[in-house]
């Protein structure tokens, strides 16, 4: 991480133009380098963007570069380089859909090892949350017409009807065998994912089911779900989709389920909530219940999670009544993660844009000034992964699987979008 120094003085992020820019510094770092001439792109990289893992292809990294290219060239159609990002992307969903595609038993190969133009599967786990974003990766290069796209939606979309669709608890199951045999975990991540896809679908085609699809998961996850678990959202269930307050309580290691409320996801679905009501009709000014909950949540991120020693959102905060590392704030996980404060600025844009009220404008400055400084990489490019409690950086990996500034980049389109209206 470089120091405060050379941190450049902080640019007026209201204005739209100025997260578009922010947007193509972050996609600058991969522009380039990330292309694999023999199929994919890179996925592994250091600070300063060093390729340290050729052979490694990961289903969300492979499908979020589809998202960052398809998108920047749909929102910077100008640029010298919108071509060259058209055609990254409809690369990279080639990539997904001739070599993560399954051909014996359908689905997505979850990981895998790409070497001399053949692929090992590593991991053929069938994920719930991996084909969340097979559907959103074709949602997204469907606005740009890309080959396959369109018929991909449709395909994706039926895929996880057939196999992880519950319509008792109107939830989507996560994870099943190779051959498709559901597991016993449930989880609102892939849910989560989901409806961000589905809103996306009904972007692309204007088919009402995905719309409605999206609806159904938002008021299970945010409304029937976090009824159950203090007014938020949780994480892990039982089978039956009681809250289980105990998986993987001591274990840090795994990304994609750790214990605690998330700070970012309580701020992720009150950004997906507000774009339910947009597409549904209902804009800014609207005083709908949705709103009213994404309120809810995000409040309730900023006051659980916000770091008043050092600045930024931390990972995970405690349930109430369970022990933390924190007892005045029952922080469970004080490290920052580069997701959590994007996905919270781009909601703080979006609330302040349908409420109207400026609290959620101070609250986007503050993040906003918090990411500056300790997050955008000013010298190589895109943003730090991950942080320690007092800013600190503790790896030199900044893209391992997973990352590829997805979520950086679709937070300063989504803030450039709201505060273009």
């Amino acid at each position: 991480m470089p120091p405060m120094s050379e941190t450049p003085a902080p640019p007026d992020f209201r204005s739209p133009e100025v997260l578009r820019q922010q947007a193509l510094h972050a996609l600058a770092f991969y522009d380039g380098r990330a292309l694999d001439p023999s199929g994919g792109l890179f996925q592994f990289f250091k600070d300063d963007g060093t390729v340290y893992d050729a052979h490694t292809r990961h289903l969300v990294s492979s499908t979020r570069y589809v998202l960052t290219f398809a998108e920047m060239a749909r929102h910077c159609p100008d640029h010298p380089r919108a071509g060259a990002w058209r055609d990254t992307a409809a690369h990279a969903l080639d990539f997904v859909r001739r070599v993560h595609l399954d051909p014996d038993h359908g689905g997505y190969t979850w990981l895998l090892r790409w070497q001399d133009g053949r692929a090992e599967r590593l991991d053929t786990t069938q994920q719930a949350y991996g084909l969340a974003f097979v559907l959103l990766a074709h949602a997204r290069a469907a606005r740009l017409d890309l080959p396959g796209a369109r018929q991909g939606i449709g395909e994706t979309f039926e895929l996880m009807e057939r196999r992880f669709w519950e319509p008792a608890a109107g939830l989507y199951a996560d994870e099943a065998t190779r051959d498709w045999q559901l597991g016993p975990y449930r989880g609102q991540n892939a849910n989560m994912h989901a409806c961000e896809a589905l809103l996306a679908a009904f972007e692309a085609t204007g088919e009402a089911r995905y719309l409605q699809r999206a609806a159904v998961l938002a008021e299970s996850v945010t409304g029937r779900l976090a009824a159950a678990s203090q007014g938020l959202v949780w994480e892990h269930f039982r089978p039956d989709w009681t809250p289980d307050w105990d998986y993987n309580r001591h274990d840090r290691s795994n990304i994609f389920r750790p214990w605690g409320f998330q700070t970012g996801h309580q701020t992720e679905w009150a950004k997906l909530l507000l774009v339910l009501d947009r597409l549904e009709g209902r804009g800014p000014g609207a005083d709908t219940p949705r709103l009213a909950r994404a309120r809810a949540l995000f409040d309730a991120a900023m006051r659980h999670g916000w770091d008043h020693a050092h600045g930024g959102l931390v990972y995970g905060f405690a349930p109430a009544g369970c022990p933390a590392d924190d007892p005045v704030q029952q922080v469970c996980d004080g490290d920052k993660y580069h997701w959590v404060q994007a996905e919270s600025l781009a909601a703080a844009a979006l609330l302040w844009r349908h409420s109207g009220d400026t609290g959620y404008l101070e609250a986007y400055q503050r993040i906003w000034a918090y990411a500056w400084a300790h997050f955008v990489d000013h010298r190589h490019g895109a943003w730090f992964r991950i942080l320690g409690p007092d800013n600190r950086a503790i790896t030199e990996d900044k893209s391992p699987a997973g990352k590829v500034d997805y979520h950086n980049i679709g937070a300063c389109l989504d803030a450039a979008t709201a505060l273009s209206a």
